[in-house]
Parts: C-alpha cells; structure tokens; sequence
C-alpha cells in the first residue's frame, strides 16, 4: 500500500486518481474498517499536512468549518451550540483530539453523530475534485448505509453551518457513554432529525413512514420504542 501527504489540496486530487485511493483524515473509522479487512486501498491520502483544511471562520453568523477540524476543537464552540454538544459525546479525549469532522462526514456511518446534528442544522458539504468544487446539502449528502454524494476523486473540504436558530439540543442512547448511537435525536428550534433509526439521518416526520433498523446494537422494536423519549428531552431542552 502507498501511503502520501500531501501539502496542498491540489496535490491530494491528483494523488487521489490511482484507482481504489483512500483519504486518510483522523484515521479513527478507515484504519478500523483497514483492521478488519473491510477495505484495503491501494494508497492512503493522508490529509492532515493540509493547512487549508483547517480552521473555523465566521461567515454572516454561521460557521466554515474545515473538514480537519478536530472534535476538540468544536467542543469548545460556545455551549449552546449544536456542534460543541455533540462533539462533547464523541468517544473520549484521546479520539476526540485526533478525529475530524470531515473524515466523520465522509465515512457516513449511521450510528455517527454529525450527520444527524448538520441535517437538523441544514448544512451544506463543500467537496472538491478535479472538475472543481461543489456544495452538497446535508439532506442529499446521505444517502444510505456509509453511503455518500461523493464522487470518485472528490474531498470533503469544508462544512458551512447556517446561524443556529434558536435553542438546539442532543441526545444519544448508546451502549456506553462516548459510543456509536443505538439512536440518536437533535433539534434546533422546532426542528428535529432522528440517527440511527435507519440507514441515513431523517426528520422526525420522515421516521413514522419507515422500519428501524435492526443490527447488532439494538431490534427495531426497541428503536420504535425509545424514539419517543429522546424526542421529548430534546424538544424539552428547546423551549
């Protein structure tokens, strides 16, 4: 396996074009699926030598945020926002100094905790390739089950968040405190969005139309069940 770090973001696009090319960012989700034999790309694209990916920047009250921002870093947004109570919840400190929001977003794991928290904010996902750059919407970026929009060649770069409206909350049921999600709930203002209840991050409304998952954190019974109370604490938190 070839194993680059590129400098710039020109030179990760191009170093992306062998055939089966994999970003590194964090590394916490690809080396794991790399462990188990899950994946096995044939050159990793090491990201963290990108100054261009990170930072946070102010734009109009909403946040840019670069896909190499680390967990740590948006746990220390202000206390009411959205991002810094989730980021709170990831794993524990070690991870959560090493993790990034972009690789988290690309990964698209359902259990994750991003993905619900930028569909209830409305996000949008900046990515880039050889063809240029584009901006996705939370709503269409997930798709399925660690499926994504991106394209062959593309790179999550940055992820801009609208001004927060209102009071925003989250909840996590999880096996252990720090975990993957068995379900989780966000909310900003009235609106609410539900992870972990199938394969991609859905409003509230959407869950009623469509079976839970079932797998080997929890039954679909069981999703049905709990999903009322989290809803509750979080629209309590809101008001």
């Amino acid at each position: 396996m070839d194993f680059v770090a590129p400098t710039t973001l020109n030179e990760a696009i191009r170093a992306l074009e062998l055939e089966d090319a994999r970003c590194l960012a964090g590394g916490q989700s690809l080396v794991a699926m790399m462990n188990l034999g899950l994946v096995s790309p044939s050159r990793l694209v090491s990201l963290r030598k990108i100054e261009l990916l990170k930072g946070i920047e102010r734009q109009h009250g909403g946040l840019k945020i670069g896909a190499m921002v680390t967990h740590e870093t948006l746990a220390a947004l202000e206390d009411h926002h959205l991002l810094a109570q989730v980021a709170r919840g990831i794993a524990y400190p070690a991870i959560r100094a090493w993790g990034t929001i972009g690789g988290s977003v690309a990964h698209a794991d359902p259990a994750a905790d991003y993905p619900v928290a930028l569909l209830t904010l409305e996000a949008t996902i900046e990515v880039e390739s050889s063809k240029g750059s584009r901006r996705i919407a939370a709503r269409d970026f997930f798709r399925g089950l660690f499926e994504t929009a991106l394209q062959k060649g593309e790179i999550v770069t940055a992820i801009h968040v609208p001004p927060q409206r209102g009071k925003a909350a989250y909840e996590k049921l999880s096996p252990v405190a720090g975990d993957f999600a068995i379900l989780s709930v966000a909310a900003a203002g009235s609106r609410v969005v539900v992870g972990g209840y199938g394969p991609a991050p859905m409003l509230l409304e959407d869950a009623g139309k469509v079976e839970p998952m079932r797998d080997q954190r929890a039954s679909a019974d069981y999703r049905r069940k709990v999903l009322p109370e989290l809803v509750r604490r979080v629209r309590e938190r809101c008001k």
